[in-house]
This record gives structure tokens, sequence and C-alpha cells, in this order.
């Protein structure tokens, strides 16, 4: 890049300042990490628009890293964005406004700019792909108090719930390894996100067996519902918030996070109406969504350019390659479904075909069905598996059960 146009893009983007981090920290904007050193104080050139922020405290020996710590920013051009290390906490904190007004001009007048690593904004498309819905509106209504993002706030959180064999997974790792060693401030207490409260199942008083397993089978009538009361109608915010918790989970190592990416695709994925009839322009979006988070986090040995020596997809593990996991059993009911379908619209069949592609050629996936049982397989422990109403013979043949 020529000096003219890279002056061009420090003045039109926007700064990360990032004061007093120690060497060693791990610390990434979006899809990228970076290793901290020496002169290491923030990023310049950042796009203007939502990005995600985090990091991981190091010992001092680079050896071993705390929890990914994580917070979202919405950034205005030329915006400049003020954090400082506090010692004590270990951690990013915002610095007095009399104090941010002063480091703001020194970054606007270019005297921290050797000093600044720049965004790399040949991974900018990429980062665009995952956050295409991500506003600044969102992003507010979802946060926590404080804005910070972090397993280690959820250690309580969904205790005694079922968890699938990849949700163990998750945790166990989450608790070893590079990122188990604890900080030095106690965050147990802190609320985490205000995500969307999905219901697993629909519960009506009154309504009778056959009923209620069919509005169970098929999610549209429940996805209506949370779309109106929850949401206002817009199905951009849906979409918005199933990929703040996917950046949250996939970057911010966030549990919490995964369960609520996960509600909401088991939500979609389990209706049979709506792609067809009232919602095919959303599941169009949707399939178009998850393409690209799996696309991306499925990656196999992603090598970073920066040194850092760790990938930011790290959890997605082997414990997703499994065939036997709510995903594959998810994805495999709604292909056949769009396959069956007498009418499909043009980009949600496209967009299918792409997701179940990609999923066949990175993981080595089957969807064909085997056998009538195969289509109503569920993981032993998944909570998200459907009511059932199991019939005795005599239903079968029109005769009333005594």
């Amino acid at each position: 890049m020529d000096p003219e146009t890279a002056l061009e893009l420090v003045k039109q983007g926007a700064t990360l300042l990032l004061l007093d981090v120690p060497q060693y920290t791990l610390v990434g904007i979006d899809t990228q990490m970076f290793t901290v050193g020496p002169a290491f104080k923030g990023i310049k050139m950042i796009p203007p628009g939502p990005h995600f922020v985090y990091y991981s405290s190091s010992s001092k020996d680079g050896k071993q890293f705390s929890p990914i710590v994580g917070f979202f920013v919405d950034a205005d051009p030329s915006e400049v964005i003020v954090r400082k290390w506090n010692q004590q906490e270990e951690r990013l904190v915002k610095v007095p406004e009399d104090e941010e007004e002063r480091f703001c001009q020194a970054v606007k007048s270019l005297e921290f700019d050797r000093y600044l690593g720049p965004y790399n904004l040949s991974q900018y498309g990429e980062w665009k792909q995952l956050s295409s819905y991500l506003t600044k509106t969102i992003i507010k209504r979802i946060e926590p108090i404080g804005g910070e993002i972090t397993v280690a706030c959820e250690s309580e959180m969904d205790k005694n719930s079922p968890k699938t064999s990849i949700e163990r997974a998750l945790d166990a790792q989450l608790g070893t390894g590079k990122f188990s060693a604890s900080t030095s401030v106690d965050r147990s207490k802190k609320r985490g996100c205000y995500y969307t409260t999905i219901p697993r199942v629909i519960k009506r008083r009154g309504m009778e067996g056959k009923e209620l397993t069919s509005l169970n089978l098929d999610k549209t009538e429940l996805l209506e519902s949370v779309l109106i009361k929850d949401y206002g109608g817009s199905e951009d915010l849906l979409l918005g918030e199933l990929q703040f918790a996917y950046i949250a989970f996939l970057m911010g190592q966030s549990l919490e996070a995964f369960f609520q990416w996960k509600s909401l695709v088991s939500l979609l994925l389990s209706c049979i109406e709506a792609p067809f009839r009232t919602r095919s322009h959303l599941f169009t979006k949707f399939i178009k969504v998850i393409f690209y988070q799996l696309k991306y986090g499925l990656q196999k040995d992603r090598k970073e350019s920066n040194g850092a020596g760790i990938a930011v997809s790290s959890l997605l593990d082997e414990s997703w390659f499994s065939a036997d996991s709510f995903l594959h059993r998810l994805c495999k009911d709604f292909f056949l479904l769009v396959q069956d379908a007498t009418v499909v619209d043009g980009d949600l069949l496209t967009w299918t075909r792409k997701l179940k592609e990609l999923l066949e050629n990175i993981l080595g996936w089957e969807f064909q069905q085997n056998s009538a049982v195969d289509g109503i397989y569920f993981e032993e422990d998944d909570e998200f598996a459907p009511v059932v109403e199991m019939l005795d013979e005599s239903s079968f043949n029109g005769v009333p059960a005594a």
C-alpha cells in the first residue's frame, strides 16, 4: 500500500487505542488475533461499523492464558476508542473523559501511529459475512451491563440443565488447556447477555396430545410468536442476534452464547411450513448466515498470519464432526424437507444446496435417509428433541384405545 493511501485509511478508519497491555497478551478484533509486543498500543485503520474486540491475558512466560474477555463496539468513521490496562484486575477498562479526550487528540495528531498495528483489510470481507445483520441497536439490546462477555461469568449458568455431548466437550475444553488460568477478578456474580428466551416446547392447557405433538414437530407457529413478541416482527433483528451469539461463542468462547445460537438454529431448522409459505425470504437469509458461519468456523488447520499461534476457531473441534450431533440431525431433516417440497423459492434452494455441499465436503457428513425411523432419531440427551406422542396399535386401525 502506498503511503498516501495508508494515511487516508488511518484518518478515515477508527482507531482502537489499548494502553499498557502486557507483553504476550492475546488481542483480537473480528477474525484477527495478535500477540502483544513491547511497542503495541492498539489497532488502526478499522473500517466503520460493528466489531468484536477480545483479549486473553498471559502469564509472564506467555505459556498460560486466562479466559477470553470480549466486547462489541460500533465504530464511527475516524472514531478513537480508548481502553487502558488495569493491572490489579487484569483487564481493559475505560479511561476518564478528560484523559480520553487527550488521547483522542494525540491519535488524530498521529502521535501514536507507529505503535498501532494495522487492521488487516484482506480479512474484512470475511468479517462482513459474519456480521451482516449486526447493528448498534442489536449490540445495545443484547450486551451485558458493562459490555464484557466472558465465560468466567458463566460458571453457574445452566448448571443443572441437560447438555449434549458437544456442550460437555465445550465445557470441558473451556476448563482446561490454554484458557484455564483464572483471573484475579471475581466476575461470577455479573449478569450475562440479554438474549431472547426461546421456548423449548409449546405447551397449551386443554390441547390434546396429537395437537401438541403436531405443534412441536413444526415450530412455525412458535417462530411467528417469537418474531412478533420479541423482535417486533423484524426478521433482521432475529438474524442479528444469531450473528451476535455466534461471534460471542466463536471469538469470545462464551458457552452462554453457544446455547443461544443453538436455540435459534434449532427453532428455525425445526419449522416445516414457514420456509415454503410464510417466511421463505427469512429462511433464505438464515441459511446464508449459517453457511458463512460454518464455512468460517469449520476451517481446518487455519493459519494465523499474525504470529499469534492460536486459531480463533479453536472451539469448533472434533465434537462438531460427529454425525450424531444436533446440527447433523436438524440439517438432515431440513435438507430432506426442501428436497421433497413441491414448491421451493429458488434462492432458498440454492443456498440450501450450498450448505449441504459444505457440510458434506468439510465434515464428510451424509444426509441420506436410511430408514423410516431414521428421520425421527434424536441424540439421547438432546433437549431440543420434539415431544412425540406414542400411539398404540389400535390407534392406527382407527379404533379408540381402551
